[in-house]
């Protein structure tokens, strides 16, 4: 079988629900927070003191936990997809 013939076989991912667009939204949202903190950490620290170095961790690990749960719900939600297509998961 020829690989783009392949490629047009291999599987989709699950239409995404509005709760996963939210949630896709609001990782994306803690990745950009975490970004312009790491961007702007001189001037934020100048500008709230010895609270932004909390402010970054918590930010860190914020986006850790929830990149864990969105990728678990988003994983869910592909494999029952998947298996109502018939596909296997």
């Amino acid at each position: 079988m020829p690989l783009w013939l392949d490629l047009l076989r291999t599987p989709m991912a699950a239409p995404e629900t509005r709760a996963l667009c939210r949630m896709r939204r609001t990782w994306q949202g803690l990745c950009l927070s975490v970004a312009l903190m790491v961007g702007f950490f001189p001037q934020i620290h100048a500008a709230i003191g010895r609270a932004a170095p909390c402010l970054a961790a918590a930010l860190l690990v914020g986006a850790g936990l929830y990149t864990c749960l969105y990728l678990r719900r988003k994983n869910a939600a592909d494999n029952a997809f998947l298996e109502r297509a018939g596909e296997p998961g």
